[in-house]
């Protein structure tokens, strides 16, 4: 049985050992050599393309880096997947899009905002996903092995 003075000691050397260690893990994440979000490539294209993404609420149907909505196909990879020229096409049509019964809306966009939108996909694209996998969404998933 521990004493009120030893179990102070060992209550206040462990708190502050899980501090130091805390501490130390919280530096070594946020050093440049863990940054993983390819800042160096955000041009003023990608911020753009960001603000149409958030001002469209395009994360209200799809996912990007597996957060969003599952409705609509994940987009982290989108350009890869699709290529730029279907998915220009799909954002300046000016009647909606209606693949596999489900309906985009025709968002009419020009070429320069539908080249900002492409801008933000690739950079989203060329983020290090640190191992995880390239699809994301459960959906996508389900729909990759149900073709094969």
């Amino acid at each position: 049985m521990l004493s009120k003075k030893q179990a102070r000691a060992l209550f206040l050397g462990g708190t502050v050992v899980t501090f130091l260690i805390f501490i130390g893990l919280t530096v070594f994440s946020l050093s440049k050599a863990q940054d993983q979000t390819n800042r160096e490539d955000i041009t003023e294209s990608v911020v753009r393309g960001k603000l149409i993404w958030e001002k469209n609420n395009c994360m209200g149907c799809h996912s990007i880096f597996g957060e969003g909505a599952y409705y609509a196909p994940e987009l982290t990879k989108v350009v890869e997947r699709r290529g730029e020229p279907l998915i220009k096409a799909i954002l300046m049509s000016e009647s909606p899009w209606n693949p596999k019964g489900r309906k985009m809306v025709a968002y009419g966009m020009t070429e320069e905002e539908a080249n900002d939108v492409i801008a933000f996909f690739k950079w989203a694209g060329n983020v290090d996903l640190n191992g995880f996998e390239r699809i994301v969404s459960p959906l996508a998933k389900e729909r990759l092995s149900n073709q094969n």
